[in-house]
């Protein structure tokens, strides 16, 4: 297990949610997954979240992303109670402020790598707007999958690329506009040890470089070792809270 101190970190909250339940009808009873969930994301730092198949990860982080409402509770993304504003702001704040990297990438396998990296900018703006910032968009893309070892793949299709190439262009649209936020459901959980090294190392690399609040779910302790705390998820319920040495 990973060393558990009581040590804080004094930083502004991000992401966070208080009480959070969420519950699904089965037939005529119903089945709560979430029980009460009290979580936060500081600004700037990495945050892993562990814990087994089953233990609600996943529809925690749905809540969290605002893809999915919770039967009770609150969920504010850097100050805002999300569920009090309407359903195009909620959209908003999702678009522009949270980055999402999935363990199975989503992609469109109809557009290239650069264009499946401006997606998020193309919604922001609608077709029309975007059409003005378009090149302004592609530059911004083409720079970062180069920079991601992707020089010679700009223009291939999901399928026309490896695990890791398309896992890097997920980071890469995830990061397009700039996100205050990002989060990360098994990012290296679809790829053998060695590819999910180099893409773990590009993605903390990004992290720290635009100083992301990342939260990263993994059963991975070598993963989780990487972030400044650590927390435990069982049975719908945070379990444990630890602060892990910051890297170097």
């Amino acid at each position: 297990m990973i060393e558990i101190t009581s040590e804080p970190i004094a930083r502004e909250v991000a992401l966070s949610c208080s009480n959070v339940r969420r519950s699904f009808p089965v037939g005529e009873r119903s089945l709560e997954i979430l029980h009460g969930v009290n979580l936060e994301l500081r600004t700037g730092e990495r945050l892993a979240l562990m814990g087994t198949s089953g233990a609600g990860k996943t529809t925690l982080l749905n809540i969290l992303g605002l893809l999915d409402r919770p039967t009770e509770g609150v969920v504010r993304v850097e100050g805002m109670d999300t569920w009090t504003l309407g359903p195009r702001k909620r959209a908003e704040i999702r678009n522009r402020r949270i980055g999402f990297v999935f363990q199975f990438y989503h992609l469109l396998p109809e557009l290239s790598a650069v264009e499946n990296a401006v997606l998020p900018a193309m919604i922001q703006h609608g077709r029309s707007a975007y059409r003005a910032r378009r090149e302004e968009y592609e530059e911004k893309a083409t720079e970062m999958l180069v920079r991601f070892g992707l020089a010679d793949r700009l223009k291939h299709r999901p399928a026309q690329l490896s695990g890791g190439e398309q896992q890097r262009v997920a980071i890469a649209r995830a990061l397009i506009l700039d996100p205050p936020i990002l989060i990360a459901d098994e990012p290296t959980g679809n790829l053998d040890r060695q590819t999910g090294e180099k893409v773990l190392e590009l993605l903390l690399d990004e992290q720290e470089e635009r100083s992301v609040s990342l939260m990263l779910v993994t059963h991975d302790e070598r993963l989780a070792k990487r972030c400044q705390r650590v927390l435990y998820m069982e049975d719908g319920m945070i379990q444990a809270d630890s602060s892990a040495p910051i890297p170097t």
